[in-house]
C-alpha cells in the first residue's frame, strides 16, 4: 500500500547520514531533476532582461553549462539505481507520488536544448543544432511516454483520494507541453523546410496533448482545495506547480505563432500563417492573465505557510521553475505586443526567480553533503 503524498515526499524524513556512498545511488529518485529544471530556466531568463541582457548573458551561459554537468551527474546516479538496484528503482512506478517526479526528467533536459539555442551556437557555431534536434526528439519520447504511461498506473493501480491530491499530479503531463514549446525554438533554426515543418506540428500536437489535460487537473485542484483546504505543509511548494502549465502554455503558444507565418508560407500554406501567429498572441495574452490569477494566489498561500514555518526537502525546487517559465512568457508577451510594461514586471519575476534560486540551491547543496535528501520512500514498499 503507498502512503500517502506527504508522507512520502524526497526529504522529509532524511537520513542522519549515508551508511555507503553506495547508499547515495539506491535512494537516488527523480526529484533530483527538479534542480535541472529550476536551474536551466535561470539561465534562459537571465539574458532576456531588458538593459541588462548583454551583462547577464555570461551568467546565464555558465548557468546553462553548470545545468549540463547537473544533469549528467543526475542522470549517471539514475542510471546507476537502476543497474545496481533494479528490483527497488522499479517500484517506483507503484509509488504514488515519486513516480510523477518521472516528467521531471524530460523537463529538465528542455532547457538544455533551450540553452542549446540559445548559447551554444555562439558558443560552438551552427553544429550544436543537429545536437538540440536529436535532444529534442529524445525529449518529445520521454514526453510523450510518462505523459499517457503514468496516468495509466494512477487509474490501474496507483491509489489516489481527492483529498490527498497535489499539484505533483501536472508533473507527467506538463512536460509533453514543455517539449512543444521548446520545438518552437528550435524549429526556425533548422535548415530544411520540411523539417521545420514537422517540428512545428508536433510541437502542436505536444501542446495539445497537454494543455487540455493539465487544465482538468487544474480544476479538480481548485475544488480539492476548496473542500479539503491546503495540502500537508511538506508540499507547500505544490501550489506553485500549477502556474508551469499555465506559463508554458502561453509560452508555447506565443512561439509556435511567431514561427507559424514564414514557417507555413515556405511549405505552401501561407494563408494559415497570420491565423495561427493571430491566435498564438491572444491564448498567450489570455493565459499569461489566468497565470496572474494564479500567481498572487499561490503568493498567499506561500506567505501562509512560511509564517507557520516548513521543513525544506526537495520540492522547494517547485517554487522555481513554474516561476520561470511563467517569466519568460512575461518577456515574450512583452516582445510580441511591443509593451514596456511586461518587460519591466519580467524583470521584477526573474529578480525573484533568482533569489529563490539561490536560497532554494544553497539548502539544496547542504542537504546532500549531510546526505539528509537521499531517500528513496519506494524502498519501503512492497513490489
Amino acid at each position: 500500500m503507498n502512503a500517502d503524498p506527504q508522507t512520502v515526499l524526497q526529504g522529509l524524513k532524511p537520513l542522519s547520514r549515508l551508511d555507503h556512498p553506495r547508499e547515495m545511488i539506491r535512494q537516488f529518485t527523480p526529484n533530483w531533476f527538479a534542480a535541472t529544471m529550476g536551474t536551466g530556466i535561470l539561465a534562459l531568463a537571465l539574458p532576456q532582461i531588458p538593459g541588462w541582457g548583454v551583462m547577464l548573458r555570461p551568467v546565464g551561459e555558465v548557468l546553462w553549462l553548470f545545468n549540463i554537468g547537473l544533469f549528467a551527474l543526475f542522470a549517471g546516479l539514475y542510471g546507476a539505481r537502476w543497474i545496481l538496484f533494479g528490483q527497488e528503482a522499479r517500484r517506483i512506478f507503484g509509488h504514488n507520488t515519486v513516480s510523477m517526479f518521472i516528467g521531471t526528467i524530460p523537463m529538465g533536459l528542455a532547457t538544455i536544448i533551450n540553452g542549446c539555442l540559445a548559447f551554444g551556437i555562439g558558443r560552438f557555431g551552427q553544429g550544436i543544432v543537429g545536437v538540440a534536434e536529436l535532444l529534442w526528439w529524445v525529449d518529445v519520447a520521454m514526453a510523450l511516454s510518462c505523459g499517457v504511461v503514468i496516468p495509466y498506473l494512477m487509474f490501474t493501480r496507483h491509489e489516489h483520494s481527492l483529498d490527498q491530491m497535489t499539484a505533483v499530479w501536472l508533473l507527467p503531463i506538463v512536460a509533453a507541453e514543455v517539449a512543444g514549446a521548446s520545438g518552437g525554438l528550435l524549429a526556425p533554426h533548422l535548415a530544411g523546410a520540411q523539417a521545420q515543418f514537422t517540428v512545428l506540428v508536433t510541437s502542436y500536437v505536444l501542446w495539445a496533448y497537454s494543455v487540455p489535460v493539465a487544465f482538468g487537473i487544474l480544476a479538480i485542484l481548485i475544488l480539492r482545495m476548496a473542500l479539503h483546504k491546503l495540502p500537508h505543509e511538506s508540499m507547500a511548494a505544490s501550489s506553485w506547480l500549477a502556474l508551469g502549465p499555465i506559463g508554458t502554455g502561453a509560452l508555447g503558444m506565443l512561439v509556435l505563432g511567431g514561427d507559424a507565418p514564414a514557417i507555413l508560407a515556405a511549405n505552401g500554406l501561407a494563408a494559415l500563417g497570420p491565423v495561427a501567429q493571430g491566435i498564438g498572441t491572444i491564448a498567450g495574452l489570455l493565459l499569461w492573465g489566468f497565470g496572474l490569477w494564479w500567481l498572487a494566489l499561490a503568493t498567499l498561500i506561500t506567505i501562509r505557510y512560511w509564517r507557520a514555518g516548513i521543513p525544506f526537502n526537495l520540492g522547494w525546487w517547485g517554487y522555481t521553475f513554474p516561476l520561470g517559465v511563467y517569466t519568460v512568457a512575461t518577456f515574450r508577451l512583452g516582445t510580441t505586443l511591443g509593451l514596456g510594461f511586461f518587460g519591466i514586471y519580467g524583470t521584477i519575476l526573474t529578480i525573484a526567480l533568482a533569489a529563490m534560486w539561490l536560497v532554494v540551491g544553497a539548502k539544496t547543496l547542504a542537504g546532500a553533503w549531510r546526505g539528509h535528501l537521499f531517500v528513496s520512500p519506494c524502498i519501503a514498499q512492497p513490489n
